[in-house]
């Protein structure tokens, strides 16, 4: 048999060669197409579906928010299963579709399928898609660090919360305009906000209610548009700017923030409470080692990439 294979081969030698050139070719151009990564991602095809519901047991979390999403994705094309997890304040549900399916197409079945979940969510509580990446592609940390004597320009040295803007509104938008790039989280530092820390003895005394602060921050803090008139050809804009933006503007200015007025006086928002900037309350946090402390208050952040590919 093998003598009559080896016979053909050579009385048909250039079948054989235009053969193997064929196969050589077809082979160069599948190892063009072939993804090759760096760090394989062996994921299944899934869009996961993160709903922050601050005050939830995990309990409640899973009968009023996890069950109507988990439900609602029933019957989708390709669907494999789901799964979810709920937690104090979190619901986070996974649907898994079969492979080969595009993620475009399933992200976007998931997205129409939480347009109708909405209505049987409660008031306020906003479903999420997940980025396209999964945990495999965080590939990449860094953090943001103060030299040693650096100063900010009014002398002030950085604290946490000037590292945490710095990476947030100048490292992280340069970033994402990286391609590849689907996602950045900020690790640690402070996120700067207005806090107002009510005190019930004030607020007993003066007659006021938190409600009566809430009310006023946001009737108070935002701006107007009232058109345009025309003088000599020209249009002069209207607008009334009420947006707070410093601490001084919330909490001392009487034509600022009026939470309401008893005895003929008027009652703002410090005569109540006490008002300054605070970090927010941090659900994560990152640890370096380091030999200076100074170094150790810096912002940690994580960069996921969609696996880029090691030959093009």
């Amino acid at each position: 048999m093998f003598e009559k294979l080896i016979r053909a081969a050579i009385e048909h030698r250039w079948l054989v060669l235009l053969a193997v050139i064929g196969m050589a070719a077809i082979g160069v151009f599948n190892y063009q197409k072939l993804p090759i990564d760096a760090v394989p991602d062996i994921t299944n095809v899934q869009v996961q579906i993160n709903t922050q519901a601050p005050g939830y047991s995990p309990l409640e979390t899973e009968q009023r928010v996890t069950y109507p999403i988990e439900t609602v994705m029933a019957g989708l094309p390709n669907l494999e299963q789901t799964r979810s997890l709920s937690r104090y304040g979190l619901s986070q549900v996974t649907v898994i579709f079969k492979d080969g399916t595009d993620i475009y197409f399933a992200r976007q079945l998931v997205n129409e399928r939480i347009q109708e979940a909405r209505d049987k969510l409660p008031s306020g509580i906003t479903p999420a898609m997940g980025p396209i990446s999964t945990g495999l592609g965080e590939i990449y940390l860094w953090t943001v660090e103060a030299k040693d004597g650096a100063k900010k320009p009014d002398g002030q040295p950085y604290t946490a919360t000037d590292l945490r803007e710095i990476q947030d509104w100048i490292i992280k938008p340069q970033l994402r305009n990286v391609p590849g790039v689907t996602e950045i989280n900020s690790i640690g530092g402070f996120a700067k906000e207005y806090q107002i820390s009510p005190i019930p003895e004030r607020l007993a005394s003066l007659g006021v209610t938190l409600q009566d602060i809430v009310t006023a921050l946001d009737r108070n803090n935002g701006n107007v548009g009232a058109g345009y008139i025309e003088k000599r050809g020209e249009q002069y804009l209207i607008r009334a700017p009420g947006q707070v933006k410093t601490l001084e503007t919330s909490a001392m200015s009487s034509s600022a923030v009026r939470v309401a007025c008893r005895f003929g006086c008027v009652m703002l928002p410090r005569s109540a409470s006490d008002v300054n900037f605070a970090p927010v309350l941090l659900l994560t946090t990152a640890v370096k080692w380091c030999w200076a402390p100074s170094s150790c208050s810096s912002v940690k952040t994580a960069e996921r990439y969609q696996q880029p590919s090691t030959r093009r």
